[in-house]
């Protein structure tokens, strides 16, 4: 694993460790529903971020938190109705600038994945309606469910950083984050890695 993930971009400031990432992410992920977060440390990266490293270990990977959002286009989006899947969860808004820059990566990505084990949701970070979050969808043809934050989630105050991306494997656990903007052949090589990996009866019996 890489003790350091720096951006592709000369001075831009250095990532923390994916080593670092996880172990804030574990911490609170034992502090109950939603604490999730990604208490990370605040990167502005305008560029390409360089996060090839490896996976957490399956043995390593704590449980995602229950996720059920409201969706842009009605109804609810819930993390379990997703089980047995490889999810990336990418936390987004209209006026960031890297997130509009990997957006079009993870709409290839959900195309690619369609069917084959793995699913997309974007979940936006837009306050004052949802005329700029639909103006997205249209312009970059999302195919994915975009999912809202309500005022009240605890959301908004612990992802520190966008675009942030969690990955899920197959049985509901956190298997890596990214800050940034991530290119789609990274997002790929790990889903990869997940879908290869064979499912434990343990996290068919946690799920």
């Amino acid at each position: 694993m890489e003790n350091s993930l720096p951006s592709d971009n000369a001075g831009s400031k250095p990532e923390a460790p994916i080593t670092s990432r996880m172990a804030r992410l574990r911490k609170h992920l034992k502090h109950g529903p939603l604490a999730i977060a990604v208490v990370l440390l605040a990167v502005v990266s305008q560029g390409w971020t360089n996060q090839t490293g490896a996976l957490e270990s399956a043995t390593s990977r704590k449980v995602m938190p229950p996720v059920n959002v409201s969706q842009l286009n009605g109804g609810r989006w819930k993390l379990a109705d997703h089980r047995g899947e490889v999810v990336l969860i990418n936390f987004w808004a209209t006026w960031c600038l890297p997130c509009r820059q990997e957006t079009p990566g993870l709409v290839k990505l959900s195309n690619t994945y369609r069917g084959k084990g793995a699913a997309v949701i974007g979940i936006a970070f837009d306050e004052g309606g949802t005329e700029a979050i639909q103006d997205f969808v249209h312009e970059f043809h999302l195919p994915y469910p975009v999912g809202l934050v309500e005022p009240e989630s605890s959301w908004a105050s612990s992802v520190e950083s966008l675009p942030t991306t969690i990955l899920i494997d197959r049985g509901g656990r956190v298997a890596k984050i990214y800050m940034g903007a991530v290119r789609e052949s990274v997002f790929e090589a790990d889903v990869d890695r997940l879908l290869a990996e064979v499912r434990s009866p343990k996290s068919e019996k946690g799920s």
